[in-house]
């Protein structure tokens, strides 16, 4: 009963260390298949508390080279180590030590709580099990089956004399029994190698290893400077501010039904978090949402202690007369800077409701905050500014209509956005924010009030260094623009070039 026991013991572990061998194993096997692999993406997007350890690495080339070579060697060498059951005790060690790198350079906890690609893990994540696993067989005189055990039967002379027939011709078969058991990983091992093989010449790279995957985007290192900012108030914002449409999951996307949808399968609770950290390590300290967002933006800030500036589109209810009903709500949750809502901005100028606007903002100011006024049709900013109606900055849709869906001007109609959607090509379906540049830029050039520009790519109709630049040299003091995280770095870089070259712009900043 005993022996059967331990047999039954001496089985799971060697299942365990097999496991694990070919975990690290498969991770260093891909890795090396793929010759434009290296650390550097990894090391250098680090948000842990020791971040700066890891970034020195990714932009020291002798180092990051080094880390390249030994990441893929480390682990091929003790996945095969540990796979056979060779010098299992050393080899678990230097696992070890590699799990324990991995784990503080995206640890489980703090900023970077939700940057691990095994989901929403605290502490406990698979690097922390793996590293206890790997401490278990240091420790542990246990191994399992493998060459380890096999050295150790020729040490204590078990199979010279079963094979020599010294004793009876019975512990000799023993002997060899207990070497193919040692040896059986060795068959697994070449199957599970052929099985690596066939998948390299069908796909290639295996995208789906955690060694391979690669978003397209620019590293934290290669960032261009620190992007500049300026005041609303008694608030310092980045000039480029992280619009909240594409977290919110609303898409303009004219014809395209899906994209919404696509949206919000894309921005998981957890991408969001990892795109928001991104953009703050990027110099982006401003983000400006929906007000049903407000929930998520402070249990963001409650986890990971961060400081970001909320900017709170806000509206009325006028189901229930009810107009400062979402103002209470993103004050409870916590918002820096509270806006009125661009498309109600424009419904209440088109409907004649001007009182609601002013008293919207004159309870924004009441309860001592930065009160904003957004609009998509230029007009209704002008009608409220010839009525005494003055925010504390404006945020203004501001790009220009030299794109291909833009519809003909003389076909544009005051307030149309967010309207009724045409199917006719010559009227408006979702296809244009600014309707008329010319006049949009003519009042923005005359304020002397702060002045955000929004949907300034024409929701994607646009390149960033298009659409950047003419906002700017228009008269824009910041943009917000809806960015995934894949585009955060790229898009600083481009403001960034933008604001130290921008000589045609007219207008002073009042921001």
């Amino acid at each position: 009963m005993i022996r059967e026991k331990n047999l039954i013991t001496k089985v799971l572990i060697t299942i365990l260390r097999v496991a694990v061998g070919w975990h690290f194993l498969y991770e260093g096997v891909i890795k090396l298949f793929n010759p434009e692999w290296t650390a550097y993406g990894y090391l250098s997007n680090t948000s842990g508390f020791l971040s700066g350890f890891y970034q020195w690495l990714a932009g020291n080339p002798i180092a990051l080279n080094l880390v390249d070579i030994l990441n893929v060697y480390g682990l091929i060498l003790a996945g095969l180590a540990l796979f056979i059951g060779l010098l299992v005790r050393y080899a678990a060690l230097g696992g070890f030590i590699m799990l324990g790198l991995y784990y503080f350079a995206y640890p489980p906890f703090g900023a970077s709580l939700l940057w691990p690609s095994g989901g929403h893990l605290y502490i406990v994540d698979r690097n922390f099990i793996e590293a206890v696993i790997m401490l278990f067989f240091v420790f542990s005189r246990e191994k399992g089956y493998g060459i380890d055990a096999i050295t150790a039967l020729s040490r204590f002379g078990y199979i010279k004399k079963g094979v020599s027939g010294g004793l009876s011709g019975e512990p000799g078969l023993k002997t060899r029994r207990e070497v193919l058991k040692n040896l059986a990983t060795l068959p697994v091992l070449g199957a599970l190698g052929f099985g690596i093989f066939r998948l390299k010449s069908r796909y290639d790279i295996d995208v789906l290893s955690g060694a391979t995957i690669q978003i397209d985007r620019a590293a934290l290192g290669e960032l261009k400077g620190e992007l500049p900012k300026g005041k609303i108030g008694g608030h310092s914002i980045s000039r480029l501010v992280l619009g909240g449409n594409l977290i919110g999951g609303w898409a303009h996307a004219r014809d395209l039904i899906y994209v919404s949808t696509l949206f919000r399968a894309y921005n998981t609770e957890r991408k969001i978090y990892e795109t928001l950290i991104l953009a703050e390590e990027c110099g982006i300290n401003a983000i400006n949402i929906g007000c049903s967002t407000n929930a998520l933006m402070a249990k963001y800030k409650r986890m990971t202690g961060s400081r970001i500036k909320v900017i709170s589109q806000v509206a009325p209810n006028m189901n229930n007369g009810d107009w400062f009903e979402q103002i209470n709500f993103a004050v409870d949750h916590g918002a820096d800077i509270l806006q009125v809502q661009g498309n109600w901005c424009d419904w209440l100028v088109r409907d004649n409701k001007l009182e609601v606007i002013a008293g919207m903002l004159d309870r924004i100011r009441s309860q001592e905050y930065t009160a904003g006024l957004g609009a998509h049709t230029v007009d209704a900013l002008i009608c409220c500014e010839e009525n005494g109606i003055i925010p504390d900055y404006y945020m203004q849709t501001m790009h220009h209509d030299n794109y291909w869906s833009a519809h003909p001007r003389e076909n544009r109609v005051l307030f149309e956005v967010d309207g009724t959607k045409y199917s006719d090509h010559n009227r408006f379906h979702d296809n244009i924010f600014c309707l008329f540049p010319e006049k949009t830029v003519e009042f923005v050039n005359r304020t002397r009030v702060p002045v955000m520009g929004f949907k300034v790519l024409a929701a994607g109709a646009l390149r960033p260094e298009d659409g950047f630049r003419w906002a700017f040299e228009n008269g824009s003091d910041f943009i917000c623009v809806g960015m995934f995280d894949f585009q955060i770095v790229n898009d600083v870089n481009i403001t960034i070039d933008i604001l130290k070259n921008l000589d045609n712009r007219k207008r002073g900043w009042f921001a």
